[in-house]
């Protein structure tokens, strides 16, 4: 076949492209696709979101994604000028986060961020010391100035399933301790994780579940054809909005309740659907790829975007390499940082994580 089979990535002019092998099929479908979403462009990327379906709040959604739009297309035009200055400076490529204050760490890392602005972040691995190449450390700070600190994680030692914590004090990494905000958990064969917040077990939950525990996220990996090699289709499942913009909360009574059953099951009431956007095929390069505007600049199969079908060009969040052990990570709104950390650090797990 004229496809290679490999996943291969081309770092041109210090903007970041991966690819990976698909069939013709796809490719035009893909077309299709991104032409109906671009006629579209962000004509409400706040609404995709919102699940509940209420109508006034459709007005206002309109003018929020035109704001957007024409952020997005500022951006754009500061890209190509910085492209034309340097093309060997990379450092300099990738844009810094936009001004981002917040007097609570633990409101911050669990709220959406805020609509039309992406938040841009670093994720850092920590893999020196005795156990830590099994057990690394992760990072997560934001790529501003001050490299603000947001969270930290690890993988929890003789857990049967991958289970990570998520704690917002990155010398306090224990389950008991007051500052872990959430956790990610995988299922035995690796390939689908929950993320959940801090509150309690629904088992020692109140009967009204107010302090049971919610789910933030499901994460679903499927191996493709080629065995673990090349690029995996990832399916995110968040819960969704509601008309003031906030999450609508999900607290499962038990395991059959929760966000990746009622996935399978269909039962997509008040959830969002996410996938990782598919990379296109570029006859200049005979290759397929992902653009990630100078903000990825290493060949990794780890890298990708995450999108809803309704918008293409609405990066919900992407996450790449820049570096051996240091990765940005940028999400926007309806999701927030523990679901978009905790998604990169599945993404890092042994068991589908091809390097």
């Amino acid at each position: 076949t004229h496809h290679s089979l490999s996943s291969h990535c081309l770092v041109h002019r210090a903007t970041s492209y991966c690819f990976s092998a698909k069939s013709d099929s796809e490719d035009s479908e893909e077309e299709a696709q991104s032409t109906k979403s671009k006629k579209k462009s962000g004509a409400g990327s706040a609404s995709m979101f919102q699940t509940s379906g209420e109508k006034d709040k459709e007005k206002k959604t309109k003018k929020k994604g035109k704001a957007e739009e024409s952020e997005d297309s500022t951006s754009e035009k500061e890209d190509k000028a910085k492209k034309k200055k340097g093309k060997g400076k990379k450092k300099k490529e990738r844009a810094p986060s936009p001004e981002i204050e917040f007097d609570n760490l633990e409101k911050f890392v669990l709220d959406p961020a805020p609509q039309g602005v992406t938040v841009k972040c670093k994720v850092t691995r920590d893999q020196r010391g005795m156990d830590k190449s099994l057990y690394p450390l992760y990072y997560l700070h934001l790529d501003n100035d001050k490299k603000t600190f947001l969270l930290a994680g690890r993988k929890r030692k003789k857990s049967t399933t991958s289970n990570y914590l998520i704690s917002i004090d990155a010398t306090d990494l224990s389950r008991g301790g007051e500052n872990f905000v959430g956790k990610l958990r995988s299922n035995l064969m690796g390939t689908k994780f929950t993320v959940f917040d801090n509150a309690l077990n629904p088992e020692r939950a109140l009967p009204d579940m107010s302090n049971a525990r919610q789910e933030l996220a499901g994460i679903i990996y499927e191996t493709n054809v080629l065995g673990m090699k090349g690029p995996r289709r990832m399916t995110v499942i968040i819960p969704g909005m509601n008309k003031d913009s906030e999450r609508v909360p999900l607290r499962p009574r038990n395991e059959c309740d929760g966000l990746l059953i009622r996935y399978q099951n269909r039962r997509m009431e008040n959830l969002i659907e996410l996938h990782n956007k598919t990379p296109v095929w570029n006859d200049e390069t005979q290759s397929h790829v992902l653009n990630f505007n100078g903000r990825v600049t290493q060949a990794s199969i780890k890298n990708f975007q995450i999108v809803h079908s309704k918008d293409l060009d609405y990066i919900v969040m992407q996450f790449g390499r820049i570096a051996d052990d240091i990765f940005t990570l940028d999400y926007s709104y309806p999701m927030c940082a523990v679901q978009a950390f905790a998604i990169a650090l599945s993404s890092f797990d042994g068991k589908i994580a091809c390097e």
